[in-house]
């Protein structure tokens, strides 16, 4: 990782913390001072916000590291786990809140009255919906600039308490509102954005779970891979392709057949070229093997 990229990672990490903090702060106060469930929840999520910019921070740092000798391929895969924690605490937020609004709304209908909502639960529902839709908005720009799945990541956590505290909005102003027959709406609400959250988070554990397991790159990948080694004239044949992510990087290994007249000189300066262009397409982090053989 080069410098200019780390210290972008760090400085869009290191905000979203300062802001989840102050959130988080904001919100239990809210949430106790205001008798508001599901305004402590969304307060609860705001604190795993925090948390995982933390783990961002610590696993980007060491995902930077170049190869070593235990490392031959560097340390790329930290962030993809990050991404994974990432996506588990957005899980176990998500099955937390769903676990803790189907009670209330078990309870309600069973006869047990919710507390009224006070009017600072519905004001820092309204703050957090702000702040944390542009934090989104400023992450996610940042992640796909410095291709950082783990930045992206955390862009959607960002994203999910701004959908969550959305949720609590409207419920919190239902139970203010309408009455104590609609007070209901708060743990309603909160049940619809933890179905939101869970979904999310599956959707970002899921590519990790391929990377760690070593899955290939998409099959349109690899044909454009194939498509670039092929854009050689004197090269045929391309088989055993090998592929797998490493991070933010990709590995690539595959066996091509050449003349068996060529000189070792010109068959090292056409897998050359081939690296070359592989590289200019896929990243100068990219990993390649390539062996050759004679044509058939």
């Amino acid at each position: 990782m080069d410098k200019k990229r780390e210290k972008e990672i760090y400085k869009v990490t290191l905000l979203g913390s300062l802001v989840n903090c102050v959130l988080v702060v904001l919100k239990f106060v809210a949430g106790f001072v205001g008798n508001s469930a599901a305004m402590i929840a969304d307060a609860v999520h705001s604190l795993s916000d925090f948390a995982t910019d933390i783990v961002v921070i610590l696993f980007v740092r060491i995902s930077g590291k170049p190869q070593d000798e235990d490392h031959d391929y560097g340390h790329g895969k930290y962030e993809t786990l990050a991404t994974a924690i990432i996506g588990i605490a957005l899980m176990a937020v998500g099955i937390g809140i769903l676990v803790n609004s189907v009670e209330s709304i078990i309870g309600f209908f069973e006869g047990r009255q919710l507390e009224r909502p006070g009017m600072i639960a519905l004001i820092a529902a309204g703050v957090s919906i702000i702040a944390k839709e542009v934090l989104y908005r400023y992450t996610v720009i940042k992640g796909t600039k410095y291709n950082s799945k783990a930045v992206i990541a955390n862009a959607w956590h960002h994203r999910s308490d701004a959908l969550s505290s959305i949720g609590t909005l409207v419920g919190i102003g239902g139970a203010i509102l309408l009455g104590p027959k609609w007070r209901v709406l708060d743990p309603i609400a909160a049940f619809l954005v933890s179905i939101f959250i869970i979904k999310v988070a599956i959707g970002l554990i899921k590519p990790c779970i391929d990377e760690l397991l070593e899955k290939s790159l998409p099959k349109e990948t690899e044909d454009r891979i194939l498509q670039i080694i092929l854009s050689e004239p004197q090269v045929k044949s391309p088989h055993h392709l090998r592929t797998r992510k490493l991070g933010n990087s990709i590995a690539i290994e595959v066996h091509i057949r050449l003349s068996p007249s060529m000189s070792l000189h010109d068959a090292h300066e056409i897998t050359r070229r081939i690296e070359a262009s592989l590289k200019a397409e896929f990243g100068q982090d990219t990993h390649i093997g390539i062996h050759m053989e004679p044509e058939k």
